[in-house]
């Protein structure tokens, strides 16, 4: 991460007259294979991004907790004492929500300082590449350094988790929490979302001559929103239906034997989940066997099931990915919620600026906003920055 967003954080700080007790940061990230598998308790195999959330955290002398971001022209303040998930809104909830998550998970907040805090990001938003997991764990493990709570990243993993389902109100699943706190560097992180147990795979990609190009449509996306919701409670209609505790533990026979017992939409939900969790398997196989080379069909078999059985792609994502695979990706996909946001390229470096170009004349050809485009590479997770 440029150490020049860690610098205008703390000129930030400076410009508010704020004392620093230390800087920390957290990634975004991409999900190379597996989506909406978390909540159903499935595999999934993300990585973090170099692009980053920074917080600066100073103590107070009172009992408020003060948020400002570079985002945002507004800062919001809430008293410890009168913390609530019902009293949250708008951005300052995914902030504001960890510190409450944290009394909910019975740390005790009734000594601890109040402070002020300070955002930044580069971390493109409402692009799938989860900007808001970021935020969250910055926020997490700063809060936790400052008001000198003992937890794993595990337990912090699913504190955050809880800040975004119940103080922002979407139900996502533990991955984005996860991957953004224990990412390593030059790996994928293969994550079983029910034990969540970690395997760091290999991931070197500039040593095997390729990129990870991330193609942001412009097509904003929330988690906090119908589709998403519906697309989880057609997973909980199959789990019913199926008589399992998850789909993780469905296989396609199953599903199969049981598609007169539900509707078609439902079926395909679950069909989509059920060959997500097999290709997440055979993609951590692949790349331990054959390396990145071998994993393209993977990749596109799984944003096939994405538009058509699960239904979260868009034509604008659809464009990105065909454009991609016509100027020779290995594979390609689009990644994260769904309804807007990215797709992925994973291409040979040599022709990663050509298919950015290809990309973007698709795009005005088809009279789109313009995509912003970029390479990624497989960054550590949230650490401590300064001070």
């Amino acid at each position: 991460m440029s150490a020049a967003l860690v610098s205008r954080v703390e000129d930030f700080s400076k410009s508010l007259d704020m004392a620093v007790d230390g800087v920390w940061s957290a990634p975004g990230r991409v999900n190379l294979i597996g989506e909406h598998t978390d909540y159903n308790e499935g595999f999934v195999l993300p990585f973090g991004i170099e692009q980053r959330t920074v917080v600066a955290m100073g103590r107070r002398d009172d009992r408020i907790i003060r948020v400002h971001s570079k985002q945002s022209d507004t800062a919001v303040e809430v008293s410890l004492n009168e913390l609530s998930s019902d009293a949250l809104s708008g951005w300052s909830a995914y902030p504001l929500g960890v510190a409450w998550a944290l009394g909910e998970a019975g740390f005790d907040l009734s000594g601890v300082s109040g402070l002020d805090v300070v955002i930044d990001s580069d971390v493109p938003l409402g692009a799938g590449l989860s900007s808001s997991a970021a935020i969250e764990c910055a926020v997490a493990v700063g809060l936790r350094d400052v008001w000198g709570f003992s937890t794993t990243d595990q337990e912090l993993a699913r504190i955050c988790q809880r800040a975004e389902n119940i103080a922002v109100g979407a139900p996502t699943g533990i991955m984005d929490q996860s991957v953004s706190l224990m990412a390593k560097d030059g790996h994928a992180l293969f994550l079983d979302c029910r034990s969540l147990e970690i395997d760091a795979i290999p991931f070197d990609l500039q040593s095997d001559g390729l990129a990870i190009v991330v193609m942001d449509t412009q097509v904003k996306h929330s988690h906090a929103n119908g589709g998403y919701s519906a697309r989880r409670a057609s997973c909980e209609k199959a789990v019913e239906a199926l008589g399992v505790d998850a789909l993780r533990d469905a296989t396609i026979e199953q599903l199969e034997a049981k598609r007169g017992e539900m509707d078609d939409e439902t079926y395909r939900r679950a069909r989509h989940v059920i060959t997500e969790n097999d290709r997440v398997l055979n993609t951590v196989s692949v790349l331990k066997a054959d390396g990145p080379r071998a994993i393209g069909d993977l990749l596109v078999a799984s944003h096939v099931s994405m538009r058509d059985d699960f239904e979260i792609s868009c034509p604008e994502l659809n464009l990105a990915v065909d454009t991609a695979l016509s100027a020779g990706a290995v594979g390609a996909r689009m990644t994260g919620g769904g309804f807007g946001g990215a797709a992925i390229a994973l291409v040979e470096s040599a022709h990663a600026e050509n298919l950015i170009a290809r990309v973007e004349a698709a795009f005005a050809d088809a009279g789109y906003y313009a995509p912003v485009c970029f390479s990624v590479i497989a960054s550590e997770g949230a650490k401590r920055e300064s001070l």
